[in-house]
């Protein structure tokens, strides 16, 4: 059962991630965020009441919602680099999340394993052929959106180190609280930068399925992560990428080098054993 949900979980993350990077070349990533949190407090709120565990207290809470608000901004950093650079590019660098949590555990004195230092460097080898392009001067220069990226997979690694420390009582009510507390952030981001937060109607549809995706891959990991071992449900909801990849190959004829998927292939490769270790 969990590894079912963990993929399907993988699933929901990868397709939310794909029509995210699509909603932000046609809006403002403020926007998409706005209306896709939205959306997704609606639905863990649902699904907090539905599984009816008390509310374990403020602040218990709220390490989750500090994860909350590094997940927001790590979604805003993906959103923008899977808008001006190559999706096969950036999704896979954004997979290196799980060597956040390592390093913090190190710092506290938990070294890693042996698996878990060469997922290291698998994870690094992986980003460097990903994010290196050859310029018109032979010289290599950074891929597009391969800084946000980095960014994105440091603003996830973050939200998995909050939540861990949340959800200690209640799974659900730690990312109800997540994202109760990344919404607000986001509106004030809008306010303050003075960006327009009405889209057009057409596009409400795909806004709201990214919330839905997104939502209900929390859901599912969440889920999984009850049900088995929570080594086995990382790593395979870590392979979100893989389906953000396939589908902008699908659907937007996005095409790689043998390298740029060899590397690719190498940093997911990487992840998982960091993941796993």
């Amino acid at each position: 059962m969990a590894p079912l949900l963990a993929l399907a979980g993988a699933l929901g993350w990868g397709v939310g991630d794909f029509l995210g990077g699509l909603a932000a070349r046609r809006l403002r990533v403020l926007a998409v965020l706005a209306v896709s949190q939205a959306v997704g407090l609606v639905g863990v709120s649902l699904w907090t009441l539905a599984s009816g565990h008390p509310f374990p207290g403020t602040v218990e809470l709220l390490p989750a919602g500090a994860a909350g608000i590094s997940a927001m901004l790590g979604l805003a950093a993906l959103y923008r680099g899977l808008a001006i650079g190559a999706m096969g590019i950036v999704a896979p660098i954004s997979a290196a999340a799980p060597v956040v949590p390592l390093a913090v555990d190190a710092g506290k004195g938990v070294l890693p394993t042996a698996l878990q230092w060469l997922g290291v460097a698998l994870v690094v080898a992986g980003i460097a052929v990903l994010s290196l392009q050859p310029a018109g001067d032979g010289r290599g220069r950074v891929a597009a959106g391969a800084w946000l990226a980095v960014t994105a997979a440091l603003g996830f690694g973050l939200f998995f180190v909050g939540i861990d420390a949340g959800a200690d009582e209640s799974t659900a009510w730690a990312v109800t609280a997540a994202r109760v507390a990344s919404l607000p952030v986001v509106i004030a981001a809008a306010l303050a930068t003075a960006t327009p937060l009405r889209t057009a109607r057409p596009l409400l549809p795909l806004l709201v399925a990214i919330g839905v995706f997104d939502t209900g891959a929390n859901v599912l990991v969440a889920a999984a992560s009850t049900h088995g071992a929570v080594g086995v449900v990382a790593v395979l909801s870590s392979l979100y990428p893989v389906v953000t990849v396939v589908l902008a190959w699908l659907v937007l004829g996005e095409h790689l080098g043998r390298s740029k998927r060899a590397g690719g292939a190498v940093a997911l490769a990487g992840a998982a054993l960091v993941a796993v270790g």
